[in-house]
């Protein structure tokens, strides 16, 4: 249990996964204001689950696709964080979208960050954000500008 009395995340086969402490008592002030929370993370994925507030709506009534699109970057930059070595500092400088479906005000909202490359200055990650019973909101891919923490060693073959 953390300090909050919740457990850190596990996975179905009951596996505590590398969560950082700092990161579940102090979450960023985007992460607060989005009412973001880290479910799940482990070697190369993330999930993150936000619920859609009132505040969040488009003039549709449905959520606005801004606030999916930083759920999704998101999940994906802390799926950057469960990768060996460490990455100290990540930023997206490419993000796609695809949206599949509305989301509805009032509906929690997952994503599931996964890297499909690690490199050693960039990262590369793909995103699924899912509604109520895995109805699929939209699908997301982004690279990212990673700084490695320090003792990582350059590769021959290093992006």
């Amino acid at each position: 249990m953390n300090e909050k009395g919740a457990s850190p995340p596990s996975g179905e086969d009951g596996a505590q996964r590398r969560v950082g402490t700092a990161d579940l008592l102090n979450p960023s002030k985007a992460w607060q204001w989005l009412g973001l929370n880290l479910v799940d993370s482990g070697d190369g994925f993330a999930t993150v689950e936000m619920t859609a507030t009132e505040d969040m709506g488009n003039q549709s009534g449905f959520v606005h696709g801004g606030m999916i699109s930083a759920l999704a970057d998101s999940a994906m930059g802390r799926s950057l964080r469960t990768v060996e070595p460490g990455v100290a500092r990540a930023m997206s400088f490419d993000l796609k979208l695809s949206f599949i479906t509305a989301a509805k005000i009032g509906e929690t909202l997952r994503a599931t960050g996964r890297v499909i490359h690690a490199g050693q200055r960039t990262m590369v990650a793909e995103c699924r954000v899912e509604g109520r019973g895995g109805r699929l909101i939209a699908t997301a891919s982004a690279t990212f500008a990673v700084t490695r923490e320090k003792g990582i060693t350059e590769t021959p073959d290093a992006d």
